[in-house]
């Protein structure tokens, strides 16, 4: 009899734990919280090593060529002279040489989202349309410093211009490889491109990923009260969003 008390307590016990356990996979406001394996898979594709493709490395090399360690193509392919550069890189600064970029590299290259990303600050919301996080926030910054103030849709607009140019021939196809292409964009010259975006620059920036283009197809814009360059005024105008004329 005692037995029988005694192993019944102990499957008590065991059912009371299975029920405090199970619940903790679920975040308080009654989504799901993501499981370790999402929160691993986000971390290994945020680690950069030989091999690797993509606008994380094509920004990686940019910066790497900016301060004069990389001489390679900025291609967003992690070859043999880029980690040679990133072992340079990380020799210079102190860093574990081995020519992978993780945490503290990511960190000392400025790169910050992607730093968070291997802090354990997974995005509440993912990617948008195939692109990362990383590219809904850089497309959100450029968005709010060339266009905060603007109406939203002209803000979208904004997005639009970038995301066309992905998909044209003509320019860089990734969202960094455009936005950082040389002169392109004054907020990149200027540095408002390192200002914080605000919720409607991040809205933006995800409806113009999902597809809605104000622009009407647009591969540049300008405001004609400051634009200084003559060529731009040469463009087949397509539409006017606030201060901003979008043309091809």
């Amino acid at each position: 009899m005692k037995k029988r008390i005694k192993f019944a307590v102990l499957g008590a016990a065991a059912g009371l734990a299975l029920c405090a356990i199970a619940p903790a996979a679920t975040a308080v406001n009654g989504a799901q919280a993501p499981s370790v394996m999402q929160i691993e898979a986000v971390e290994t594709a945020a680690i950069l090593r030989q091999g690797a493709r993509g606008g994380e490395v094509k920004e990686v090399q940019r910066r790497l060529k900016q301060w004069g360690y990389y001489s390679g193509s900025v291609d967003g392919i992690f070859g043999a002279g880029t980690k040679k550069a990133v072992i340079s890189f990380q020799k210079k600064n102190g860093l574990t040489a081995d020519g992978v970029v993780g945490k503290a590299t990511y960190r000392a290259l400025g790169m910050n989202d992607s730093y968070n990303v291997l802090q354990g600050s997974v995005p509440s919301q993912g990617g948008t349309n195939g692109y990362s996080e990383s590219d809904v926030y850089l497309l959100a910054r450029t968005i709010y410093a060339e266009g905060r103030g603007e109406p939203y849709t002209g803000q979208v607009a904004i997005g639009a211009v970038v995301m066309n140019r992905i998909r044209s021939s003509s320019f860089p196809n990734t969202v960094a490889g455009v936005v950082y292409q040389k002169n392109a964009f004054t907020a990149v010259s200027d540095g408002q491109i390192n200002l914080t975006p605000n919720d409607t620059a991040i809205k933006a920036a995800r409806d113009a990923m999902n597809g809605w283009d104000p622009s009407g197809g647009a591969l540049y814009y300008y405001n004609p009260a400051v634009a200084t360059s003559s060529w731009i005024f040469d463009r087949q105008t397509i539409t006017v969003i606030g201060k901003h004329v979008f043309a091809i």
